[in-house]
């Protein structure tokens, strides 16, 4: 799971975020923006804040129809992934002591919002109430996994990367990755559901299709 991209799949499959309250609170600030720019008291200083205070109360009226959005959109994926796979391998950011975990993430004001509006934690609620429900496997591996350090080709442990750094290539074996799609790959190896080539097992079939929810919001 992520902030830009909600979700990045073991097959390279990417989901995009959805942020409907985001918009919304652009939206407001550009008001607000405007309010601030003009002359207390006068006649467009008056206009600007009754445009500010309808558009507040619409944001009240929509607020249900937000998180029925988000649930819309949590549901209708959390149901394609349990449909088209049998196992579902999640990088846990929810355990209580791990530094860098979901609730540590929402202290911080850069991606509080962004992680609440998503809702991880109800994501992962339903995945694993549906894979229970349909008889899939889900499977959790432990967020200190370096998922986004190794390389999925060959295992090489590349060190710590910046957030920032989307691309990569491996000093041992130059290949080339985008970060998300090969940390998807480590969890679903990390999962004991796959190897990757170069010495973890060459080419390895597996009897069922698998995918693996990439964790790269994490701040790692």
């Amino acid at each position: 799971m992520g902030i830009k991209t909600f979700a990045t799949l073991s097959d390279g499959t990417k989901i995009d975020a959805p942020k409907p309250l985001k918009k919304r609170i652009k939206k407001y600030r550009k008001l607000s923006k405007s309010l601030s720019n003009k002359t207390q008291g006068s006649k467009r200083y008056e206009k600007a804040r009754l445009r500010i205070a309808k558009f507040s109360y619409g944001m009240l009226r929509k607020h249900a129809k937000l998180k029925d959005t988000r649930t819309d959109f949590l549901h209708k994926l959390s149901i394609k992934i349990i449909r088209e796979n049998q196992t579902i391998v999640l990088e846990d950011l929810f355990a209580e002591h791990s530094e860098g975990n979901v609730s540590g993430m929402v202290k911080n004001r850069k991606l509080s919002r962004a992680i609440s509006d998503l809702g991880w934690r109800q994501f992962r609620t339903l995945l694993e109430g549906k894979a229970e429900k349909y008889g899939r496997e889900f499977r959790v591996i432990s967020r200190w996994e370096a998922t986004s350090q190794s390389c999925s080709s060959c295992g090489f442990k590349g060190g710590k990367l910046d957030l920032s750094v989307r691309e990569w290539e491996c000093l041992n074996c130059g290949a080339k990755h985008d970060r998300d799609i090969n940390a998807a790959i480590n969890i679903l190896v990390a999962g004991g559901q796959s190897e990757t080539l170069n010495g973890r097992g060459g080419k390895h079939k597996t009897s069922v299709k698998l995918a693996a929810v990439c964790v790269s919001g994490a701040l790692r």
